[in-house]
């Protein structure tokens, strides 16, 4: 599945790749915050938390581009819509700091009630003890997007399809039509997938996985589950809602199982597992499914089997989920290093 050549293969294409993402571009914002410092509010008598730094980064789409960039994709074209405000400020601000992102496709918007969608992420700081992320703040749209919005997205994708590897679609928020992944714009995607079928389309979507076509699928879960209807009534395992997933879609689906690996399904052949590794010590999975996304869709840009494009997401993903307290991701050398410790490791004996 994923050995040394296949691995060595993958890292070496990676910096020779061209992708795109289009999809939901949120700020991921940290506040640390001391609880040594807390205070009593004079006005309400809670507690007042003291933040002693704030860390802005790429969220949602933006996650998947942080570890497009970090496993060292030569250039990453972002396609979005944001806020005209000082989160959408800030979100430039990371995504110029990454180097290789083209964001002169990321749009911004006219319409004042439009913010950047935004995850604050209050981080409580305590003597001895990990990072504890306390209640978020979610800022999120939830107005439909004019037709405009969409059509300057397909336009962008249009432009940019000829001269990309690989295209990642990053379908975030949960309200219909109110993300940039809009019903035109899921339209627009099977075409391009229809047009060259050898090109990798990876969709990622939290409600609507199962209305892609002609590109191939990531879901979890629930999410595999979810779409295709299972119930009490009449229950379907994970393996079963996989298979329809992808005769659907008529591309591979890829289910990430969390610690049980990712069943990688084609249309018409046989289930196959990529298995996940094992990982130990405290873990934060906040962004997993985004590293494996990203790992994914370079590995099989780079011409990795599915099976082995689909370890090698899981291998991204057991690196990152060790970084507590932030987004993580995976640099070339990180995944070397995680590879030799799994090599190296004694087999379990029964």
């Amino acid at each position: 599945m994923l050995t040394d050549s296949s691995l060595e293969k993958i890292l070496y294409g990676i910096p020779r790749l061209t992708l795109a993402v289009v999809g939901d571009l949120f700020l991921d914002r940290y506040l640390d915050i001391d609880a040594s410092l807390t205070e009593r509010s004079l006005e309400t008598d809670l507690p007042a938390y003291q933040v002693i730094g704030v860390r802005s980064y790429p969220g949602a789409a933006g996650t998947v581009i942080n570890n497009l960039a970090a496993l060292g994709v030569q250039k990453i074209h972002a396609v979005s819509f944001i806020g005209n405000d000082g989160e959408g400020f800030e979100l430039r601000g990371a995504l110029d700091k990454l180097g290789v992102v083209d964001s002169s496709r990321v749009e911004c918007s006219p319409f004042p009630e439009f913010r950047t969608p935004t995850y604050t992420k209050p981080m409580l700081h305590q003597a001895s003890q990990p990072p504890r992320e306390m209640n978020r703040f979610d800022i999120k749209n939830r107005t439909p997007l004019p037709d405009r919005v969409a059509e300057k997205t397909i336009r962008a994708l249009s432009e940019l399809w000829p001269e990309v590897d690989a295209l990642l679609v990053m379908d975030q928020v949960s309200e219909a039509d109110c993300g940039v992944i809009t019903r035109q714009v899921r339209e627009a995607i099977t075409e391009l997938g229809d047009s060259n079928p050898a090109k990798p389309i990876l969709a990622d979507s939290r409600e609507r996985i199962g209305l892609f076509r002609s590109v191939a699928l990531k879901p979890n879960q629930t999410e595999c589950l979810k779409a295709v209807g299972s119930s009490t009534t009449r229950p379907q395992s994970v393996e079963q809602c996989a298979a329809i997933l992808a005769q659907q879609a008529g591309r591979p689906v890829f289910c990430t199982c969390g610690e049980h690996g990712t069943l990688v399904v084609e249309p018409r052949a046989p289930l196959v597992r990529a298995p996940a590794y094992p990982v130990t010590g405290p873990i934060d999975i906040v962004g997993a499914g985004d590293s494996a996304s990203a790992g994914l869709a370079c590995a099989l840009a780079a011409g990795a089997s599915l099976a082995a494009a689909a370890a090698f997401g899981n291998l991204v993903a057991s690196i990152t989920i060790q970084q507590i307290g932030i987004t993580g991701t995976a640099t070339p050398d990180q995944v070397w290093q995680r590879w030799r410790e799994i090599e190296s490791a004694p087999t379990p004996t029964v």
